[in-house]
């Protein structure tokens, strides 16, 4: 009984004291967790962060600006007369040469016009032909009225009539001397005399025949020219309705692509219709907003390097095109038009770029490593942590060009930094998703 009574004892006293130092310990332990002074602790809260000093180098003196791309050239083509679509050949997307039928609208009527003024000419140059056959009149022969067949006939019979008149003449004179010296009768003289007068008369209305065969001539000449004036006339009547038939197929007015096709099928449009959107993007334009501080600055020719958000990290190199003369009264900003050769098709009108119009002469740049740097693509803003008195510090930061410099081994290469840091500055390279403003930090320089 004593020894039961014993062992009962001894085990509530293990118990006991199980309990007490249970009680004694968890409390310290808590303790030092809530007072960070746990090994653990200590390296979690300080973090050994890489760092390195930012690299000063010249770049190249520029302008930096911001701008929209455009395209070199764009039209709304609209037709030259009305009618209904029954032709849409080319879509949004398609690439047109110049003069290529973009759509076509119903030609039925425009082709039986062109069909009747055709036989209308073919009349016409037939009456003309017929015209100057009746005067003996090749096509490509100057008209002279003496070389018309009757013209030739009647001036024949003349000369003859004319000779015949002075022969008569002239043996008329010598009957006359005859007779006052007896040697011919008076009869035979008047015979003479008569015959003169007879081959005049005939002279005469010789003459009167080759006069109004030449006028005949000349009056059938005129009806050539009339009927020429009217062949004239239905060649105009004939390239009228040509245009008309032309009228119907719509054509690119130079090469690029279709961005809107807003017709269809079977729909009747008006001369104030748009048939389709014609865009030049090779080459592309960018047009930028630069201060007015910077225009003695501005010459055509001068470089400029273009970066979208579409293609990060790729710089497209084009050059200035224009310069408008005019600055804006409320902006204080005149327009500065680049253009790129955009062969890629990268470069789409609309779209939003950061361009630097380099200059002549350079200056000091403040670079960092592309790895530094925190871009964040939401808001197209861009931060990193620097450190100064063994703290972490956020800065946001502007940038600039980027370098292929490579800075150190394994390093992505450069990009500048406009503004957010100074030079002598140390920049961290790695936690950066783990580091916050202001956190302590151990550093190891790369």
């Amino acid at each position: 009984m004593r020894s039961h009574k014993a062992r009962v004892s001894s085990g509530l006293s293990v118990f006991m004291m199980a309990i007490l130092l249970a009680g004694c310990g968890e409390p310290k332990t808590t303790e030092a967790a809530k007072n960070g002074t746990g090994a653990a602790a200590s390296v979690a809260s300080t973090p050994t962060v890489t760092v390195v000093d930012v690299v000063e180098r010249p770049v190249a003196a520029a302008v930096q600006v911001t701008g929209s791309f455009v395209a070199k050239d764009s039209s709304d083509v609209a037709p030259l007369t009305g009618g209904r679509v029954d032709l849409t050949p080319v879509d949004v997307g398609d690439y047109v040469k110049e003069g290529q039928v973009i759509a076509r609208l119903e030609g039925r009527d425009a082709q039986l016009r062109l069909d009747q003024a055709k036989a209308a000419q073919e009349q016409a140059e037939a009456a003309v032909r017929q015209a100057q056959s009746r005067i003996g009149l090749d096509a490509q022969q100057q008209f002279n009225p003496n070389n018309v067949p009757e013209v030739l006939s009647a001036k024949a019979a003349f000369d003859s009539a004319t000779a015949q008149a002075k022969q008569a003449e002239a043996d008329a004179k010598r009957y006359e001397n005859l007779i006052k010296t007896g040697d011919v009768s008076q009869s035979a003289y008047e015979k003479a005399r008569t015959q003169a007068d007879t081959a005049q008369a005939q002279a005469n209305s010789a003459r009167q025949q080759y006069e109004a065969t030449l006028n005949s001539a000349r009056q059938n000449f005129q009806g050539v020219m009339t009927a020429q004036a009217s062949l004239s006339g239905n060649k105009v009547q004939m390239a009228m309705a040509q245009k008309a038939v032309d009228d119907t197929f719509i054509r690119a007015p130079f090469p690029g692509y279709v961005s809107a096709r807003p017709v269809a099928i079977g729909q009747f449009v008006g001369t104030n219709a748009k048939i389709a959107t014609v865009l030049r993007i090779t080459p592309i334009r960018l047009e930028l907003g630069v201060p007015e501080v910077n225009a003695p600055q501005m010459k055509v020719s001068v470089p400029v390097e273009a970066s979208v958000p579409g293609y990060p990290g790729r710089i497209f190199q084009g050059r200035v095109a224009a310069i408008n003369p005019a600055v804006d009264a409320s902006s204080r900003t005149f327009t500065v038009i680049a253009e790129f050769s955009n062969g890629d098709l990268a470069l789409k009108p609309g779209m939003f770029a950061t361009a630097r119009i380099l200059l002549p002469g350079s200056s000091k740049g403040i670079f960092v490593p592309k790895g530094a740097v925190i871009t964040d693509a939401t808001t197209n803003s861009s931060q990193l942590f620097f450190v100064r008195d063994n703290r972490a510090r956020v800065a946001v930061v502007q940038l600039g060009v980027q370098s292929n410099l490579q800075a150190g081994p394994g390093s992505e290469g450069l990009v500048q930094i406009l503004s957010g840091i100074n030079s002598g500055t140390s920049v961290a390279l790695d936690h950066l998703s783990d580091l916050y403003d202001g956190q302590t930090v151990k550093t190891v320089k790369k």
